[in-house]
C-alpha cells in the first residue's frame, strides 16, 4: 500500500503535467485543485525539487513547475523517492536489501519465490508508467466502462430475443 504523502505527490506531479508548462502553479492552486493539505504539499514539493523532479520559480509569476517532461518521470521513482523500497519483502529491495531475520536460505523460500514474481509485476507496471500516461489515460477508464455498459446492454437483448 501506497503512503498518502505518495499519492499526494503523484496528485501534484499530475496537476503540473496538465497545467500549461511555461505558467508556474503556485501551491495554493495544487492544494485546491488536488485536495491536498498546504502545509503538506510543501514539504513534498521540496522532496520533487530536491531530486529533480520539479524546480520552484520566487517572485510574482511564481509557483512550480515540472523540471523534467511528464513522459520522464515514473511513478516508480516518485513512489521508491516518497516511500523509500517497493519490494513486499527486505529480501527482495532493489535499493535496500537485507537477509530476512528468520530465513534459512532465499534459494529455499517458497514464500520469497512468490514475492519475487509479485515484486517483478510491479516494478513493471510501476517504471513503465509515467506521469504523462496517467494523465492521458484519465479518460480511458470512462470510455471503457462505457464500451463494457454498452456491450453488456447488447448481449442481454440477445439473450433476451
Amino acid at each position: 500500500m501506497i503512503s498518502q504523502k505518495a499519492k499526494y505527490a503523484l496528485r501534484a506531479l499530475t496537476a503540473l503535467a496538465q497545467a500549461d508548462p511555461e505558467e508556474p502553479m503556485l501551491i495554493s492552486e495544487i492544494a485546491v485543485q488536488q485536495s491536498i493539505p498546504k502545509k503538506f504539499l510543501e514539504q513534498i514539493l521540496l522532496d520533487l525539487k530536491r531530486s529533480g523532479i520539479v524546480v520552484s520559480r520566487r517572485g510574482k509569476q511564481g509557483g512550480y513547475l515540472l523540471l523534467r517532461a511528464a513522459d520522464a518521470i515514473t511513478f516508480g521513482e516518485v513512489l521508491r523517492l516518497v516511500d523509500g523500497p517497493i519490494a513486499p519483502l527486505p529480501c527482495l529491495s532493489q535499493t535496500a536489501y537485507r537477509k530476512c531475520d528468520d530465513c534459512d536460505g532465499e534459494h529455499l523460500c517458497e514464500i520469497r519465490h512468490v514475492f519475487a514474481r509479485v515484486a517483478d509485476a510491479t516494478r513493471d507496471v510501476l517504471f513503465s508508467t509515467t506521469i504523462a500516461d496517467a494523465v492521458e489515460g484519465a479518460g480511458v477508464e470512462v470510455a471503457a466502462a462505457d464500451t463494457d455498459a454498452a456491450e453488456a446492454g447488447q448481449v442481454r437483448e440477445l439473450l433476451s430475443a
